[in-house]
């Protein structure tokens, strides 16, 4: 129960005990997580609809204590089934451990890029000291120079230093394009990923490769 409600179940406890007046908070705290430029809509509409519903409880003669009622269940509901879907983006589902062991590795794998994500959206100055996204600055170690193990972020590249080289290889994208995107951003360097597909010109089909093993560390 701890583990659910601190992994988004707040969210779904805070809408339905402020009857939906706070639900631009849980919506403010995913678009802060993620930095997707949509969600930064949501948080917005959620207070223009929570400003509406306020000025709607405003005594009037063409509206009933059962029309607002209704208002205020509405908002709560529609934001308690839209926060339903943001908590698992912020959080994903852990599966069940498979059977298979190539697909254990690439689960855990996958595990690790998404906290690997959170460090470098939280505190991008340990994302730098772990050295995450930039597998080739990492220490080597030597029977004469041991030296502390490398963190491991689950296979990310950092699209904001790593060479041309090492994004089309992580990636899985063409040289070319790779290239294009260490060019642009010599001359406009990259706040979020989404910053690559637009200025880099990516094409769409290799978006979803990108933004799977892709990491932007400002």
């Amino acid at each position: 129960m701890t583990r659910w409600f601190r992994e988004g179940g707040w969210y779904l406890v805070l809408d339905v005990a402020s009857l939906g007046i706070a639900s631009p908070i849980p919506f403010a705290h995913a678009a802060v997580r993620l930095r997707r430029p949509l969600y930064f809509l949501w948080p917005v509409l959620y207070a223009a609809a929570v400003t509406a519903l306020l000025v709607a409880v405003e005594p009037s003669e063409t509206r009933t204590d059962n029309t607002v009622g209704g208002l205020i269940i509405g908002l709560m509901v529609v934001a308690f089934c839209h926060l339903l879907w943001v908590r698992r983006q912020v959080w994903p589902a852990t599966p069940e451990k498979p059977a298979d062991p190539a697909l254990a590795d690439a689960l855990a794998a996958r595990e690790k890029r998404a906290e690997s994500r959170r460090i470098v959206a939280e505190d991008p100055a340990l994302a730098r000291d772990l050295r995450i996204g930039r597998p080739d600055l990492r220490r080597g170690s030597t029977p004469q120079t041991p030296s502390p193990p490398d963190y491991d972020d689950g296979g990310l590249v950092d699209l904001a230093s790593a060479p041309a080289a090492l994004i089309a290889e992580i990636c899985g994208i063409d040289v070319a394009t790779a290239e294009r995107i260490v060019e642009t951003r010599q001359a406009r360097p990259y706040d979020t990923i989404d910053d690559v597909f637009t200025w880099a010109d990516v094409p769409y089909a290799l978006w979803e490769r990108v933004r799977e093993r892709g990491v932007v560390v400002r």
